[in-house]
């Protein structure tokens, strides 16, 4: 496990940064230790995450990483048995995960992880020191740093040999920190031939290089004769060759065939089986820390480890002098003596489990929760479950795929299998909102400063105060960046409804978008018209009428309730304000108040500006609450065009325009033309030859 000096407990992988450091304290006071800790065997429920994906409406980029992040593999698990002195095999056994078995015949050694359990007993006396210096240093870094960010393969020789099953011969068994325990075995055989990783390791320690694959037709010409004398890697497919022993012979055939032969041959030797891995590590659920739920776990002293009682939960945390961690690992619970030990009615003796749940523990399932808060005898009442699950929609940022979105999913899948739930998955549809980019100040150390320490002096940048000049850049709006606006003061600056919709007026909801806080002005400004449309700017109180409004607002009114309607189905917020936008300029070219118009504009305008929009239907004459009110539907008649303008030619040229009705038939189009002023200027003093009318679009007087 990680386990970080500085603050005594253990981390998880995503607690440990590129660099080394622990994200908690930022200190590089982080290693390798181990250590018995409680895990979720999420691996178990692989196959089962991986399917339930084929059934959400979620981005295809997070299905991919969550596959990625899953990473199903098929391959097979072969025991290599540890050479004695003699080089013959010993019944001490080496398993390995392999996808390639077909390249058994290039193996040329072994190589195992720092962390492997084997690596005290395959380490000679010889190689003693080398192999425990090597192991604590690749305690120290991150698995990233160990893989994609290694620019030189490292390692030394246990001094032990193991037997390749298929050749018989002898290989060296290596400790190199490019093998992680976490995948597979945490031990691999490579084939430095056909693998590039162990291509560059076996060239740096001298290792052979032997070519069982002859390369297929993709190979470039001056590289194949290369790889064939083992001086180049092939990774890619080919026919084999060089693999044949007494019982088995692969030459000739392609990676297909290949693997299915092996596989075979080493279930029938009981050398090794067909196996299906996953990248996906047991999930690490304990820390040392004293915030964080308590494990319901006794330990007693006859060995049984149970759970408390239903009725003893929640089990709570006692109140402690001290909440430091202890140095060799102990959780701050274990100094609460009167807490940490229990006796059971036969008077057996037993101390509580120390180790606490980390944040996790409540935030897979927190939406769980919320549909029956208050329940205090069971964690959510059935029937309430199944009306509420699943979440139809969760909007929520493209970094969680992997870790709660993840997490959450499998959580879920246990408690459907415990029978606690009715879904086996909790969201159904995601949607991944944009960032929100705003400016960030830095001096010239580059140390972050924030931005309410900022002030502009002649279109420059000056830390309040001093004459210290600073950098003005573009980054993403975070805490660690100091660029945080704080919504407290922007609703005191212009009020909740102005953010509201300034956050959704800024544009898609999926785009990464800047911060501009002048831009809550101009939304203030438009809850300024809407209110003088609606209510006034006068004392005296607005008066609304029961008549029809006219045609051109009724127009726009029924073409506002059905763009709305579409744009927040759709998630696009910010065209639907600018059609509430438009709406409202009609409204303000009205003579009078007009009821209709007026109470849909604010039935529309209260998902985006609710406080407003209250206030206006209580002005208009209503007691109960918009919340409670039916959302307003559209006369599709009525919000389209009922005129067309047409125009009229006299020998295909333009010489007029009209507006007309849409549905005005031949004949009433061919007069209105001959009758319009400019079209007889044209045709005066000649013979009109035919007519040619196109209703709602044209009108053509041919003429000689």
């Amino acid at each position: 496990m990680w386990w970080c000096k500085h603050c005594k407990i253990v981390c998880a992988n995503e607690e440990v940064l590129n660099d080394g450091s622990h994200e908690k304290c930022g200190t590089k006071e982080v290693e390798r230790r181990n250590l018995k800790q409680w895990l979720m065997r999420i691996p178990l429920y692989g196959d089962r995450l991986l399917k339930g994906l084929d059934k959400l409406d979620w981005p295809q980029g997070v299905k991919d990483m969550q596959k990625n992040w899953i990473g199903k593999s098929f391959g097979a698990e072969v025991d290599f048995a540890i050479a004695d002195a003699n080089g013959k095999p010993t019944e001490k056994k080496l398993r390995v995960y392999t996808t390639r078995c077909d390249t058994l015949f290039g193996a040329t050694y072994m190589v195992v992880a720092p962390e492997h359990a084997m690596v005290p007993e395959l380490t000679t006396a010889e190689q003693k020191a080398a192999v425990e210096e090597y192991v604590h240093a690749a305690a120290l870094k991150s698995d990233l740093d160990r893989t994609e960010l290694a620019k030189e393969k490292t390692g030394v020789f246990t001094g032990s040999y193991a037997v390749n099953p298929l050749t018989g011969t002898k290989i060296p068994v290596w400790v190199a920190d490019y093998v992680l325990t976490g995948y597979g075995t945490g031990a691999i055989m490579a084939v430095p031939a056909h693998d590039t990783r162990d291509f560059d390791f076996a060239k740096k320690f001298n290792l052979p290089v032997i070519c069982i694959m002859e390369p297929d037709a993709s190979c470039p010409e001056d590289v194949k004769p290369l790889v064939l004398k083992g001086e180049a890697c092939w990774a890619a497919d080919g026919t084999y060759i060089n693999s044949e022993n007494a019982t088995l012979c692969l030459n000739g055939l392609n990676k297909k065939q290949g693997i299915a032969k092996v596989i075979e041959w080493l279930e029938a030797n009981k050398i090794g089986k067909a196996t299906v891995n996953y990248k996906l590590r047991d999930w690490l659920f304990s820390r040392q820390r004293y915030w964080g739920e308590p494990f319901p776990i006794i330990h007693w002293e006859d060995g049984e480890i149970s759970t408390v009682d239903d009725a003893e939960l929640p089990v709570l945390l006692p109140e402690l002098k001290d909440y430091k961690p202890g140095d060799g690992g102990q959780s701050p619970l274990a100094n609460a003596t009167e807490w940490l030990q229990v006796t059971d009615k036969n008077g057996r003796k037993g101390i509580r489990e120390t180790n606490t749940m980390p944040q996790w523990a409540g935030s897979c399932w927190y939406y769980l929760r919320y549909i029956d808060a208050c329940n205090g005898d069971a964690f959510l009442a059935k029937e309430l479950e199944k009306y509420w699950m699943p979440v139809d929609l969760y909007v929520g940022g493209a970094e969680h795929a992997v870790l709660h979105l993840l997490y959450s999913r499998f959580w879920h899948k246990v408690l459907f299998d415990l029978g606690l739930v009715s879904t086996d998955e909790p969201f159904q549809k995601l949607f991944n909102q944009g960032m929100i980019l705003a400016f960030a100040y830095e001096d010239a150390a580059g140390s972050k400063v924030p931005t309410d320490e900022v002030e502009e002096k002649n279109g420059k940048f000056f830390k309040k105060g001093t004459d210290i000049e600073l950098k003005q850049i573009v980054a993403k709006m975070s805490k660690s960046l100091k660029n945080v606006v704080n919504p407290d003061d922007v609703v005191r600056d212009y009020g909740a409804d102005s953010l509201r919709l300034y956050e959704m007026f800024m544009g898609p909801l999926d785009a990464v978008k800047p911060w501009q806080t002048k831009g809550i002005e101009g939304m203030n400004r438009f809850l300024g018209r809407a209110w003088r449309s609606v209510v006034g700017d006068s004392d005296e109180a607005p008066v609304f009428v029961d008549e029809t409004a006219p045609e051109a607002i009724e127009k726009v009114m029924h073409q506002t309730v059905i763009k709305v309607t579409s744009d927040i189905e759709n998630m696009s917020f910010n065209t639907a304000i600018s059609q509430l936008m438009i709406f409202n300029n009609e409204m303000m070219k009205m003579d009078k108040r007009y009821r209709e118009p007026c109470e849909t504009f604010v039935k529309l305008l209260h998902p985006f500006a609710p406080h407003i929009a209250e206030e206006m239907w209580s002005i208009l004459g209503h007691n109960e609450s918009l919340t409670n009110v039916a959302w307003p539907e559209a006369d599709h008649s009525k919000a389209v065009e009922n005129t067309v303008e047409v125009v009229f030619q006299v020998n295909g040229k333009v010489r007029a325009k009209a507006s007309v009705a849409k549905d005005m038939d031949k004949a009433a189009l061919e007069k209105l033309a001959m009758e319009n002023d400019r079209m007889k200027e044209f045709m005066n003093g000649k013979t009109v030859v035919k007519s040619i009318v196109v209703p709602g679009k044209l009108v053509n007087i041919v003429v000689k």
